[in-house]
């Protein structure tokens, strides 16, 4: 009855609609049963087979149709990296409420911009996509890191080769957001790089937030199909592990006294609590991928947002990034001096 009863009045626009659009935000939507009135595109072709596809929906090849539209409310944008910042500079002059996919500019200059457009033209509702921060696997890390002493971090995130883009902005953005939305702005206290002769990248990073240094390892030297992301967090009462945001373990910290491990005195079972995980058995929408990485709450709470059923919406807008996009510009220049 509470589903039935969640009901989105508002119209809303789809620009761009590659991969990540048909496969991960689009369902979404379209469970959401958000009106979606426009799906804009480049390609002329595409936009008559969207509007043959999906019923009530018109594809174009026109943002200033979305634009000029009164009837649209909110725009998702997840066109080109190359093409967000124009796109989303022309939404927000437009006064309509804007998802823009990561990453939403190139550097702090533009992210500055957009800032100021907002200002001046006093956009409704802003949101940039990057979605691990609404991953459920998140939320309980959130809560339970705020009443544990931190001690360390150890990240890994490695993909395959990465020739169509910018890597650190384009890929490693996710990685070094989830570390500052967790811990909090972050200084570089260590990089290095290496090149390998097939184009792979690999950054070594050393991070050090006001209560916690981490390591990381970012790269492109790896694979598509067995990417691995990783998140170790030890602290005062145990350690965290965190696998591509699927899965959540805890094991407490054993106790010592006057320096003495106990577990080399005593032999006890090591103790490993799972406090998130997927049951691939019960195909239910909580046990949905789509949800564990974050893609639905992001979706839904930008749609909450634009009907005004959502609060603290602030947290989640272009003021949010302003710390990552600062360490990506530290990271480049430290990777200049190399």
């Amino acid at each position: 009855m509470r589903e039935l009863g969640h009901i989105y009045t508002r119209q809303y626009a789809l620009v761009g609609f590659g991969n990540h659009c048909v496969s991960n935000l689009l369902p979404v939507m379209q469970y959401l049963q958000l009106p979606l009135k426009y799906v804009c595109c480049t390609s002329e072709k595409k936009a008559r087979l969207i509007s043959q596809k999906y019923k009530g929906v018109k594809g174009t090849t026109s943002l200033q149709d979305i634009l000029n539209d009164d009837m649209v409310s909110g725009v998702f944008v997840a066109a080109h990296p190359h093409s967000h910042f124009q796109i989303a500079s022309e939404v927000i002059k437009a006064g309509k409420s804007l998802f823009i996919e990561k990453p939403p500019c190139k550097d702090e200059d533009e992210l500055k911009s957009l800032v100021d457009t907002v200002k001046l033209y006093g956009s409704k509702h802003i949101m940039v996509g990057l979605q691990r921060r609404f991953a459920p696997a998140t939320q309980i890390l959130q809560k339970r890191l705020r009443n544990d002493g931190k001690r360390h971090y150890l990240y890994r995130y490695l993909t395959g080769l990465y020739p169509e883009g910018n890597a650190l902005l384009d890929l490693f953005i996710h990685p070094l957001d989830y570390a500052v939305f967790l811990f909090g702005k972050a200084k570089v206290k260590m990089v290095d790089t290496i090149s390998s002769k097939d184009g792979g990248q690999t950054l070594f990073l050393m991070l050090e937030h006001q209560d916690v240094t981490g390591m990381l390892e970012l790269s492109t030297g790896y694979s598509w199909q067995d990417a691995q992301e990783q998140l170790s967090i030890s602290t005062d009462k145990g350690l965290y592990i965190l696998d591509r945001m699927e899965k959540l373990d805890f094991s407490p910290r054993h106790s010592s006294m006057f320096g003495i491990p106990w577990e080399k005195v005593f032999r006890n079972n090591a103790a490993v609590i799972n406090l998130y995980g997927r049951n691939g058995f019960v195909p239910t929408v909580g046990n949905n991928q789509s949800v564990s990485q974050g893609f639905f709450s992001e979706i839904k709470t930008f749609a909450d947002m634009v009907e005004n059923r959502c609060k603290n919406e602030n947290v989640f807008g272009l003021e949010s990034v302003k710390s990552t996009y600062s360490l990506l510009s530290e990271i480049e220049a430290d990777i200049s001096k190399i």
